[in-house]
């Protein structure tokens, strides 16, 4: 999962500082990398590199982005390595000059890599899917053979690419003197949305990967972007859309609104926060239904992003909701951390317990989901540590069994705690007393009533539908010997510096 922006301004001033303060907003949608590309007469200014925003970028950094355009990206990485010369935007100095970042993963990027070195005659510096999917663009724009581009050459070009890249994407690219642009897949997996500011000195227009980012710098929300759309906004501030996949169907990821995005966000016209009330409901009805005669003392929330699901829960059980665990926000999101090493130090780097909250009580710990199982195991013995007398769990979402391959980094089956184990094995597994999962019917309708129009949504890590088609067992084999985290160790331990142009530190 990554974090896009995209800023072009109508006042003729530095986009630069904006794009900064938007990619602080979304940090939470990726840790390892980020990078800003501005455009300005005609040139680019770029800087990238591996970090959070504010490690990456200093002032000397933000003084030399110019530009009334730019881009900007944050990773976590799931394709690709953790290499520098992985950090985005990217950019092709062919046709126009084009700068890229991209949100998602694709399914046939081994196919579209061979494709691109034999048949489209250009060169992959990195092993990132976003530099596949910026060269298949490149070149489709590139058949045209114009000295000028307009926005049908970026609609005709996006058709194309729709017809050869198969998988989850959201996307946004700059060419200077010409303007932005976005576009998102047929399924629209991953989400974009577009947003204006109007001032008495003109108009800014944002297209992010959340609308708390819109919303945080004054933007107001004009509306999501279509699956299969694409959408550009030349110099002058005119916007120009239009779809450009042949069977476009609104299929939005689910984890999104489990995990991923902040609760104040809204995607595709669905509230984060409301869906996450109703998780919490779904889930008390539950309860009430498995553990009739069980006392529950407390609801304790493992922060942060359970806490709106776990305080409705409470409510409609009648116990008391506390706050149980108090978070150290200067350690990183672990689920999203490369090595099962460094999730397990950091958890109770992360969190330490109140221990009066625990002291002689039945507490229910809510999560938002259990995945790998290293933090459910660790916070359900610092609740006993801290004198539980019963420790129950509920997970807001189902048993996560199966690879997620649309932008998630769940890649290794075999490190799911769920994976070929029961409700009660997992429960044993983390050592609690109890174990209740949500319904995957329960956790659709809890997002689904935010926007009753989407039929269908990518559950893919918990039912193992996969909404491209195109994923057999081969792919997922090969899949979880690229992404496991034996992998990834083995990846670090080996990774070669690679030289990429950015300014001097």
């Amino acid at each position: 999962m990554c974090g896009i922006i995209g800023i072009l301004s109508t006042t003729k001033k530095d986009v630069g500082l904006y794009i900064y303060d938007a990619l602080t907003i979304i940090q939470h949608r990726g840790q390892d990398a980020a990078g800003i590309a501005t455009a300005s007469k005609g040139r680019f200014y770029m800087r990238k590199g591996n970090g959070l925003v504010r490690n990456v970028f200093r002032t000397k950094h933000m003084g030399k982005l110019i530009g009334d355009m730019g881009i900007g990206h944050i990773r976590y990485p799931t394709a690709g390595s953790s290499s520098e010369a992985e950090a985005q935007p990217f950019y092709v100095n062919s046709p126009y000059g084009i700068a890229f970042a991209h949100n998602g993963n694709l399914t046939n990027a081994k196919v579209l890599a061979q494709e691109i070195f034999e048949q489209d005659l250009r060169h992959l510096n990195t092993n990132s899917d976003s530099e596949i999917l910026l060269n298949i663009l490149a070149s489709e724009i590139a058949e045209e053979q114009k000295r000028r581009i307009n926005e049908n050459d970026i609609f005709k070009a996006v058709t194309k690419l729709h017809q050869r890249v198969k998988g989850a994407y959201a996307a946004i690219g700059m060419i200077p003197g010409f303007g932005i642009f976005g576009f998102r897949d047929p399924n629209g997996i991953r989400p974009l949305i577009l947003g204006e500011r109007t001032t008495k000195d003109g108009t800014k227009y944002m297209l992010t990967s959340e609308s708390v980012a819109l919303t945080a710098l004054g933007y107001k929300i004009i509306r999501d972007i279509e699956p299969g759309e694409a959408i550009v906004i030349d110099r002058k501030g005119q916007v120009h859309s239009m779809q450009c996949a042949s069977n476009p169907r609104l299929s939005p990821c689910i984890f999104e609104f489990v995990y991923f995005a902040r609760p104040d966000s809204i995607i595709d016209n669905i509230s984060v926060y409301k869906s996450r009330l109703r998780m919490g409901e779904k889930l008390a009805n539950k309860i009430k239904s498995k553990w009739p005669d069980e006392k529950i003392d407390v609801v304790i929330p493992i922060p942060d992003t359970s806490r709106t699901a776990a305080l409705q829960l409470a409510n409609a059980l009648e116990v008391k909701y506390r706050e149980g665990f108090i978070k150290n926000r200067y350690i990183a999101r672990t689920f999203i951390m490369p090595g099962q090493k460094q999730r397990k130090k950091s958890v109770r780097q992360k969190l330490s317990a109140i221990e009066l909250e625990f002291k002689d009580k039945n507490v229910l710990l809510v999560d938002d989901s259990i995945v790998r199982g290293t933090t459910s195991k660790e916070i359900v013995q610092m609740a006993r540590s801290s004198g539980a007398k019963k420790v129950f769990f509920a997970s807001a979402a189902p048993p996560v069994r199966y690879p997620n391959v649309y932008g998630i980094d769940m890649a290794s089956k075999n490190e799911f705690i769920a994976h070929e184990k029961s409700t009660d094995e997992v429960c044993e597994a983390i050592g609690s007393d109890k174990l209740i999962y949500q319904n995957l019917d329960d956790l659709i309708w809890s997002v689904q009533q935010g926007n009753p129009k989407i039929e269908t949504f990518d559950c893919s890590c918990f039912d193992g539908n996969y909404l491209t088609k195109d994923i057999d067992k081969p792919y997922l084999d090969n899949l979880e010997a690229e992404r496991s985290d034996k992998a990834k160790e083995d990846a670090i331990t080996n990774e070669s510096s690679e030289l990429i142009y950015n300014d001097a530190d």
